[in-house]
C-alpha cells in the first residue's frame, strides 16, 4: 500500500495535538492514568501503584529485532522500555524494570531527554517505528515527548506496545496519535488475573479497550516492503495447563472483534521470577498446548497470525542489568 505521513502529523499542525497533551496531563493531579485509579498527584511527584511520578522512568532505549517481523522488518523496531507498570506478573520477564524500583529510578526522563531519544532511534539507527513498551501508566508523559519530538523530525509510526490494561477514556485521547496497536490478551477470568497478575479487573477493562483500540486503526496495514504501518496486532501468551483461558480469548477476538485481526500467538513462556511458587506455571509450554491454540485459529479462520516456534523461550529472555542492548 501507499504509505501515509502518521496522522499525528495532521493532529500536530492543526493544534489538537496539544489539547490532547493538556488533557491527559491533567489525569495525572489525582491519578486516574490507568485503572488503577490511585488518586495521587504525580504532578507533585507522587507515587502510586505504577511507582512512577511526574517524570517516566525510560529504562532501555534500542533497536529490537526480536518483535513481530512486520514490526522489526530490517533495521529493527525503535523500542522505549519504561520502568514500573500496573500489573504484578509472577511470571513477568521484564521484572528487573517493572517491579524493581530501587533499579528503574535511576532511569527518570523529561519528556524533552526522550524525544531526543526517539530522534536517535530514527535518525542514527534507521528503526521502522518507536514502540513504546509498557506506557499504561505513563501516557501523558509518552504523548507529550511525541509532541516535542515532532518539530525535531519525528515522522514514523508510534505503537502502543500495552500489558491491555489500559484506561478506556485515555485510550480514546490517543486516536490519531497511535499508529499500531500492540495490546496483551492476557487472561479470560479474572480469578486467574488475580492470581497471577494482582489485578481483579482485567477482561472487564482489555474487552472494551480491544474494540476501542480497533475502531481507531482496523485491521494490520503493510507498506510496499511488508512492515506495518497502522492497525492491531493482538498479542496472547499461552501458559501451561491453559492458565490464561487461550481458546476462549480467540472465539472472542473471532466472534466480537473480526476474525481478519492480526493475532501474535505467542510460545516464549519461561518459568522466571515468582512462578516457583504456582505449580501450575512452573513450567514451559508443552507442543501439545501449542498445538491445540493454532487448531483453534485455524478453526476461526483467523487469518492474520505470527507465530513463535517452540525455541522461543531461548531467544526471548532480556537481562536489563546488563550494559548495553538487553537483548544481545
Amino acid at each position: 500500500m501507499r504509505v501515509k505521513a502518521p496522522s499525528y502529523l495532521n493532529l500536530y499542525w492543526s493544534g489538537e495535538l496539544t489539547e490532547h497533551v493538556k488533557a491527559l496531563k491533567a489525569f495525572l493531579e489525582h491519578c486516574t492514568v490507568c485503572p488503577r485509579n490511585c488518586g495521587v498527584n504525580r504532578l507533585k511527584d507522587e507515587q502510586g501503584y505504577c511507582l512512577t511520578g511526574a517524570d517516566a522512568y525510560v529504562t532501555s532505549v534500542c533497536d529490537h529485532h526480536g518483535e513481530e517481523p512486520v514490526l522489526s522488518g530490517t533495521r529493527g523496531s525503535g523500542t522505549i522500555f519504561f520502568g514500573g507498570c500496573n500489573l504484578r506478573c509472577v511470571f513477568c520477564q521484564n521484572y528487573q524494570i517493572s517491579q524493581r524500583p530501587r533499579y528503574f529510578k535511576i532511569f527518570k526522563m523529561s519528556a524533552d531527554e526522550l524525544a531526543q531519544q526517539m530522534i536517535s532511534l530514527q535518525n542514527n539507527l534507521g528503526v521502522h517505528n518507536i514502540n513504546f513498551v509498557s506506557p499504561s501508566h505513563v501516557v501523558p508523559q509518552m504523548v507529550e515527548a511525541i509532541y516535542k519530538a515532532i518539530p525535531l523530525g519525528l515522522k514514523i509510526p508510534i505503537v502502543y506496545n500495552t500489558n491491555g490494561y489500559d484506561s478506556l477514556e485515555v485510550i480514546k485521547l490517543l486516536d490519531g496519535i497511535v499508529d499500531i496497536y500492540l495490546p496483551d490478551f492476557k487472561y479470560f477470568d479474572n480469578q486467574l488475573a488475580w492470581q497471577y497478575s494482582k489485578v481483579k479487573d482485567y477482561v472487564d477493562h482489555v474487552k472494551p479497550v480491544l474494540k476501542e483500540m480497533y475502531r481507531q486503526v482496523g485491521d494490520l496495514k503493510l507498506d510496499q516492503n511488508g512492515i506495518a504501518v497502522k492497525g492491531l496486532i493482538i498479542r496472547h501468551l499461552i501458559l501451561p495447563n491453559d492458565q490464561a483461558g487461550t481458546e476462549q480469548i480467540l472465539e472472542w477476538i473471532a466472534r466480537e472483534l473480526s476474525p481478519k485481526v492480526a493475532i501474535s500467538l505467542m510460545a516464549q513462556y519461561y518459568p522466571t521470577h515468582k512462578v516457583h511458587q504456582y505449580p501450575l506455571i512452573s513450567r514451559r509450554i508443552r507442543y501439545s498446548e501449542y498445538y491445540r491454540a493454532i487448531q483453534k485459529m485455524e478453526s476461526l479462520n483467523l487469518t492474520t497470525v505470527f507465530a513463535q516456534q517452540m525455541d522461543a523461550p531461548e531467544h526471548y529472555l532480556p537481562d536489563f542489568e546488563k550494559n548495553g542492548h538487553p537483548f544481545e
